[in-house]
C-alpha cells in the first residue's frame, strides 16, 4: 500500500505540470517548455530601474548576448504606494516590459516576491504596510499573509487578463514566490515554517499553469523548485530527485553604497562559474544583475545604498556593452548553447585528470557528446588528456568541447573585444539660480510640538528624507563658559543615517553613519549665547533597510539621548524636553523642482549662496543631439537629490569619499563582494 500511495503522490507532482493543459514542466534535467528540455540562460533587467525608451534596447542587447529569459522582481512599493491605489505607468508599466520581452521572442520569469531585498527600499514593501494594525512581516501573521495574498493575486490576475502565461501564448514561463526565506525562516521557527507553506500552497492555488520557485529555501514545498543565489552554485543540489538544477542569482558584481568603494567582477571568473555551474548538471542560470540600472529617486534602499545600482553588470547602468565582459559571456553562451543536445540528455560521467583538474562528460542516445574540461588550481596552467587528446588548461579555467574533441571556448582565455567608457563633456558653464532653504529657525503652520523625541519613520512615513527637530535652550548669563571658557559639547545618538545640527540658524556640524554602521553619535561644542538659543536638527534617511529579520521594526532618526555638556550644573539632557517637529524641507513643501513649484519663489545668482547650506540650486539646458546617454557630472556637489524636468533621478553624495583597499585583482581563486575594488579615496559616485 505505501508503494502504491507514494507512486500515486508522484503522478499527482508529474501532471500538475505536464499534463495537457499545461506547456511548461520541470524533471530533475531541465524545465522543459512545450515538452522540449531547454538550457536556460536568463538576466536580470529590473524595469522601474531604466526608463521605458531604454526597454526595447536593453531587451535586444540581452537576445544579441545569448539570453533566452529576462527575469525582473514586481516592485510592491512602486505599484501601490497607497493602501488600494495603484499605479501602473511609465517605469512601472510592468505589463509593456513583459509584452516587449514577449515581441523579442524570449520568455519570462517573473519573481513577484512579493518582498524582493534588492537593495531597494524597505525591500519592495510599502511604508504604509507597516501601519496595518497588528502587522507583523514575513511570518505567520494574519494582516500581512492578507497584504501579500492581496496583492500577488493581484499580480497574477494582471498578467491572466493580459494573457502573459506561456500556457496562455504569453512568455511568462516560471514565478516565484517569497525571496530568500530561507535564512530567516531559521531564524523564526516554527512560525517561520508554516509561513513558508502558506506563501507557497497560496501560489500554487493561484492556477498559473507555470511552475514556481522559492530562491535560498531548502525546504520549499512540492511542487515548487528551490533554486540558489550565490556567486557560486555548482555545490547546490534542489530537494527532490525530479527537480531542476537552477541558480536564480549568479552575482555579475555587486552593489555600491555611499561612502563605499566600487565592486566589479573580473569576466573570467563569471564565467568560470557558470561553465562549473553546467558542468555539474545546471540548467537555468540567471544573471543577477544583467542590467542594474539606476535607483531613481528615493527608491535605494540599504540604508547608503547609491543611485547606481550599476552592478558590473554585462549591461552597464547607461545600457551600453560592458566589454569584454559581454562579449566573453555571449561566446561562454554560444558554446553552453552547441553542448545542449547531450547537457539535456543525462547526467555527467566524471573522470579525474589531475590533482586539481577533472572533465564531466555528457552523452545522449542518439551519439551527441561534450565535455567541460577544468582546472581548479588558482596558479598553474595544466596540460590534461582526454581520449589521447591534450588540451592547456589556464589556472581557474573550464574548457568547453561541444563534441567531446575540440575545444571551442576557455573562461580564462577572452576572445571578445575590451572597451573602456569615455564621459565626454558636452555642456559646461550652467547659468546656476539658487534659493536658501529655511533652517527651521521658525515655526510654520506645518510644524507641530510633542514632549520628548519621535522615530523619524513613523513622523514622515518616508514622504522625505528629512525631518527637523527644534528645541530652545535657555542659558544663564553666569555660565562660566561665556567668559572665556570651552563652549559647552552637545551630543546626539540617532539611529541614522545622517544629521546638520544648527545653533540659532547657523550650521554648527555634521555627522553621519556608514553602510554597515547606520546609527551615528554627534559629539562637538557648540557656540551657545546668553539668554534663549535654538537647537535645529534636520535629520536625514538615506533609503529604508531592505533585508534583516522584522527590518520594518528598524528606528531611524534622533531617539537620544540629546545633552548638554560642559555648564555649571554639569549634564543637561535635552532628550525629555519639548521639541518642535517639521516633516521634510520648506522647498520640497513649495514643490521646487517642479516647474510651477519653481516659479512661486524668488531665486538669486550663484554668487549670493556660495557656501551657504541647504541650497537648491537650479538651471536649464538644451539636450544634446542623439541617443547617447547623457550623465551629470556631481564631482563638484556635496550631498543632495537631483530632479530634471520635475523628475527625481536619485540622490548624491559626492563628498562621501569610497575607503577601502583597492589593489591589484587577479580572477582566479574564489571570489567575494570585498575582492575586487576601484574608486578608493574617490567619490562612491560620481555621474
Amino acid at each position: 500500500m505505501g508503494l502504491k500511495i507514494a507512486f500515486l503522490v508522484f503522478v499527482f507532482l508529474s501532471s500538475y505540470f505536464s499534463g495537457g493543459k499545461s506547456s511548461v514542466s520541470y524533471d530533475h534535467k531541465a524545465i522543459s517548455v512545450n515538452g522540449q528540455r531547454k538550457i536556460l540562460i536568463s538576466g536580470s533587467i529590473h524595469y522601474p530601474r531604466s526608463t521605458p525608451e531604454m526597454w526595447p534596447d536593453l531587451i535586444q542587447k540581452a537576445k544579441e548576448g545569448g539570453l533566452d529569459v529576462i527575469e525582473t522582481y514586481v516592485f510592491w512599493n512602486g505599484h501601490e504606494p497607497e493602501a488600494g491605489k495603484y499605479y501602473f505607468e511609465e517605469r512601472y508599466d510592468l505589463v509593456k516590459f513583459i509584452k516587449l520581452v514577449h515581441q523579442a521572442g524570449l520568455y519570462v520569469n517573473l519573481r513577484i516576491g512579493p518582498y524582493v531585498c534588492a537593495e531597494w527600499n524597505f525591500g519592495g514593501f510599502p511604508v504604509w504596510l507597516k501601519y496595518v494594525p497588528g502587522i507583523s512581516f514575513r511570518t505567520n501573521n494574519g494582516p500581512f499573509k492578507a497584504a501579500m495574498q492581496k496583492f500577488t493575486t493581484k499580480i497574477v490576475g494582471m498578467m491572466k487578463a493580459e494573457r502573459l502565461y506561456e500556457t496562455q501564448g504569453g512568455p511568462i514561463i516560471l514565478s516565484q514566490i517569497e525571496n530568500e526565506y530561507g535564512p530567516m525562516e531559521y531564524e523564526l521557527g516554527a512560525q517561520g515554517k508554516a509561513y513558508t507553506e502558506w506563501a507557497a500552497k497560496m501560489a500554487v492555488d493561484l492556477g498559473t499553469g507555470v511552475p514556481w520557485i522559492m530562491c535560498k529555501q531548502d525546504d520549499a514545498p512540492d511542487p515548487i523548485i528551490n533554486t540558489c543565489n550565490g556567486f557560486y552554485c555548482d555545490y547546490f543540489s534542489p530537494n527532490k530527485a525530479y527537480k531542476p538544477k537552477m541558480w536564480t542569482e549568479a552575482w555579475t558584481g555587486w552593489f555600491t553604497g555611499f561612502g563605499s568603494p566600487v565592486p566589479y567582477r573580473p569576466a573570467e571568473d563569471l564565467a568560470f562559474s557558470v561553465a562549473k555551474f553546467i558542468q555539474k548538471g545546471g540548467s537555468f542560470i540567471n544573471y543577477y544583475m544583467y542590467h542594474g540600472g539606476t535607483n531613481f529617486g528615493r527608491t535605494a534602499g540599504g540604508p547608503f545604498i547609491a543611485t547606481s545600482y550599476d552592478y558590473d553588470a554585462p549591461l552597464d547602468e547607461y545600457g551600453l556593452l560592458r566589454q569584454p565582459k559581454w562579449g566573453h559571456l555571449k561566446d561562454l553562451h554560444r558554446a553552453i548553447k552547441l553542448c545542449e543536445p547531450a547537457l539535456i540528455s543525462g547526467d555527467p560521467t566524471v573522470m579525474s585528470l589531475g590533482n586539481s583538474q577533472e572533465a564531466h562528460v555528457f552523452k545522449s542516445r542518439s551519439g551527441a557528446c561534450a565535455a567541460f574540461l577544468a582546472n581548479y588550481d588558482q596558479h598553474s596552467y595544466a596540460t590534461v588528456s582526454l581520449w589521447n587528446k591534450h588540451y592547456n588548461l589556464p589556472p581557474w579555467s573550464i574548457s568547453i568541447l561541444p563534441d567531446c574533441k575540440n575545444t571551442v571556448y576557455n573562461t580564462a582565455r577572452i576572445g571578445a573585444q575590451s572597451a573602456q567608457m569615455k564621459m565626454t563633456p558636452v555642456n559646461k558653464g550652467f547659468a546656476w539660480q539658487s534659493y536658501i532653504e529655511d533652517t527651521a529657525s521658525s515655526y510654520d503652520e506645518n510644524s507641530f510640538t510633542k514632549v520628548g523625541l519621535r522615530e523619524q519613520i513613523n513622523t514622515t512615513w518616508d514622504k522625505t528624507d528629512y525631518l527637523w527637530y527644534t528645541t530652545n535652550v535657555n542659558i544663564d548669563s553666569h555660565e562660566g563658559f561665556l567668559r572665556g571658557g570651552k563652549w559647552p559639547v552637545l551630543t546626539i545618538a540617532s539611529a541614522g543615517h545622517a544629521l546638520h545640527v544648527f545653533i540659532n540658524g547657523q550650521l554648527s556640524g555634521t555627522a553621519y553613519g556608514t553602510l554597515d554602521k547606520p546609527k551615528l553619535t554627534f559629539s562637538q561644542g557648540v557656540n551657545l549665547r546668553a539668554g534663549v538659543n535654538k537647537i535645529s536638527i534636520l535629520s536625514i534617511a538615506v533609503g529604508l533597510p531592505n533585508v534583516g529579520p522584522h527590518f520594518e521594526t528598524w528606528n531611524t532618526g534622533v531617539l537620544g539621548p540629546v545633552s548638554l555638556t560642559g555648564l555649571n550644573n554639569g549634564r543637561w539632557d535635552l532628550s525629555r524636553q519639548q521639541w518642535t517637529y517639521k516633516i521634510g524641507l520648506k522647498g520640497e513643501y513649495l514643490s521646487l523642482h517642479s516647474l510651477s513649484g519653481s516659479s512661486s519663489v524668488e531665486w538669486a545668482g550663484d554668487s549670493v549662496a556660495q557656501r551657504q547650506p541647504l541650497t537648491w540650486y537650479k538651471t536649464t539646458f538644451n539636450a544634446p543631439g542623439g541617443n547617447e546617454p547623457l550623465a551629470l557630472d556631481m564631482n563638484t556637489m556635496s550631498k543632495g537629490q537631483v530632479w530634471i524636468n520635475g523628475q527625481s533621478i536619485g540622490r548624491y553624495w559626492n563628498q562621501y569619499k569610497a575607503s577601502g583597499n583597492c589593489g591589484a585583482c587577479n580572477y582566479a581563486g574564489w571570489f567575494n563582494e570585498k575582492k575586487c575594488l576601484k574608486n578608493c579615496g574617490e567619490a562612491s559616485q560620481r555621474w
